[in-house]
């Protein structure tokens, strides 16, 4: 189980719409609530983000670092970190 920080949770309410069509969360809360439920992730890099969505069964051989951080289940933090919500 991964702690959810503040950080965490803003940017997860900034950038929800790249992901999900409609808002899932509008208060920290909420966010916090929704991504205890659906097991997000935080990682530390990007090498990370790609192990853990290899580890996922998702096709990431031909994809560059760009474009798995543009993935849209993928959320940049702040601070370096990523987090990772399988919608």
């Amino acid at each position: 189980m991964y702690e959810y920080d503040e950080e965490c949770l803003q940017a997860f309410l900034e950038q929800q719409g790249k992901l999900f069509d409609e808002p899932v969360a509008d208060t920290l809360e909420e966010a916090e609530a929704f991504l205890e439920d659906c097991m997000a992730a935080v990682v530390n890099n990007i090498e990370e983000v790609k192990g853990f969505l290899e580890e996922e069964g998702m096709d990431v051989d031909g994809m560059s670092m760009e474009e798995i951080e543009e993935a849209a289940e993928v959320f940049a933090l702040p601070s370096g970190q990523y987090l990772i919500v399988e919608g």
